[in-house]
């Protein structure tokens, strides 16, 4: 007998209240609250209720029909394959939405379902292996090892096979022989031809993080490597990427103009001046460049870790995009571990950085400030992997570490405008050596530049 059939004496364990908080939380916030079903993997046969598991079936085809989803398109939807009954008609799908207090908690609803559905796996798992106990019919032996074996794959939560260590070996040497340094295939450029050298490229899953004291021009650098990898700037076949950027700082309005100008290489000062004839034809270059580019921007500021990761989710749904930029982490948030203090609420939200890389396969690059302490030192301003701030764990999570340093930041007068040079220290490197990229900075046109030596095929636009 299976348990949870009508002949067993006790009822499996389920939560009627968490369920009813799902498909509640769909109802009322469609968008994010299945996005965040499916970063939980919550399938419908998770639900212990049947009108439920139906339910939440539906949604998600629905869902990924493209539909618009309300209370009267579901219900239309349902009615139109011959579901509405079975999930309890219109009055039910309304009990649901109003039962329901805060949609933004279906992660936690989702983590209940799926407790409980662990629970009756286990119990089935065990009730199996007790029949055949009872019933002698395999060896003791082996039926221990199938147990044993039975509960190891539940307490995988239906995760991928690992693959087999010999096949990895042969896989890796298969990269090895076809890697060419000057072929970023599979991986994102960065427009510079140091970057690409010592980086080679962006790598998927990696955590990329930019930092920098504050005016050093971390910004500028993150949104011309956006740029660039968008319009795939020394990429592979030119193929560029499309680019998700959050900006918690900046507006949508001031991030598109100055990516304009820097593009166009006129100041951005002269706005609220003159601009030439010459300055208007290469503005208009730069518009027919950029409407190429495939950039997305959330400048909603103060975003928490989980909201953003949700968004992230559906911009890689939904548009395909390849890389992530972020500016900048310490105005992001994560409520939950507010309470225990910044340097913990930054080491979880740097975690939940890595985890979306990982989870969405693509770079993800950070912006990061740096602590007074590179200000501190006397005469050597060089920022170190020390000086991160909050929290060491920016740095353990990191698979790439960029330390932006402009010496001409610490002069005075004349000097502090006059000198271009820039470093780029790759303090941290995953999978490679580290190094500096020596670069130049346009003050005028907030771009980054590979440094004169570079290959003339690469010479700025317009310039």
């Amino acid at each position: 007998m299976i348990p949870g059939d009508p002949g067993t004496l006790r009822i499996p364990p389920h939560s009627e209240e968490a369920e009813r908080g799902v498909l509640g939380s769909i109802l009322l916030d469609p968008e994010n609250a299945i996005d965040k079903c499916h970063a939980k993997r919550l399938a419908g046969g998770a639900f212990y209720d049947r009108r439920h598991q139906a339910l939440f079936d539906h949604l998600v085809d629905m869902h990924q029909s493209g539909t618009k989803m309300d209370a009267i398109t579901i219900a239309e939807w349902l009615k139109s394959r011959g579901a509405l009954d079975k999930v309890g008609g219109y009055d039910y799908l309304i009990q649901l939405q109003d039962s329901t207090l805060v949609p933004a908690h279906v992660e936690f609803y989702c983590d209940i379902v799926l407790e409980k559905k662990l629970y009756r796996n286990l119990i089935e798992h065990s009730s199996n292996t007790i029949d055949a106990a009872y019933k002698g019919e395999e060896e003791a032996a082996l039926l221990v090892s199938e147990a044993e074996a039975s509960l190891f794959e539940l307490g995988n939560h239906g995760a991928e096979q690992t693959p087999q260590w010999r096949d990895s070996v042969k896989s890796a040497f298969a990269e090895i022989e076809t890697t060419n340094p000057n072929d970023l295939s599979g991986r994102v450029t960065t427009g510079y031809i140091g970057l690409n050298r010592q980086l080679g490229g962006l790598g998927k899953t990696d955590m990329v993080v930019l930092a920098a004291r504050p005016a050093m021009g971390k910004t500028s650098l993150a949104m011309n490597i956006a740029e660039n990898a968008a319009l795939g700037v020394l990429a592979h076949n030119n193929e560029g990427v499309p680019v998700g950027i959050f900006s918690l700082e900046m507006s949508r309005e001031q991030l598109v103009k100055r990516m304009l100008f820097s593009n166009a290489r006129v100041p951005a000062q002269k706005i609220r001046t003159h601009l030439s004839k010459d300055d208007h034809r290469k503005l208009a270059s730069a518009v027919d460049r950029l409407l190429k580019a495939k950039i997305y921007i959330d400048d909603t500021p103060g975003l928490e870790a989980v909201e953003l990761r949700s968004r992230a989710r559906r911009m890689k749904s939904r548009y395909g995009i390849g890389l992530v930029v972020i500016d900048y982490l310490q105005l992001m948030n994560y409520s939950k571990f507010a309470r225990e203090g910044r340097q913990r609420e930054t080491m979880a939200i740097s975690g939940a950085i890595k985890a979306m890389a990982k989870e969405l396969e693509i770079p993800v690059i950070v912006l990061s400030q740096l602590s007074r302490a590179s200000e501190q030192r006397g005469g050597d301003n060089r920022p170190k992997l020390s000086d991160l701030r909050d929290s060491g764990a920016i740095e353990q999570d990191a698979d790439v570490v960029l330390l932006l340093y402009r010496a001409s930041y610490y002069k005075q007068g004349e000097e502090r405008n006059d000198d271009i040079s820039a470093i780029v220290d790759v303090a941290k490197f995953r999978h490679g050596s580290t190094g500096e990229v020596k670069m130049n900075f346009i003050r005028d046109y907030t771009r980054f530049e590979d440094r004169d030596d570079r290959e003339d095929d690469y010479a700025p636009i317009d310039s």
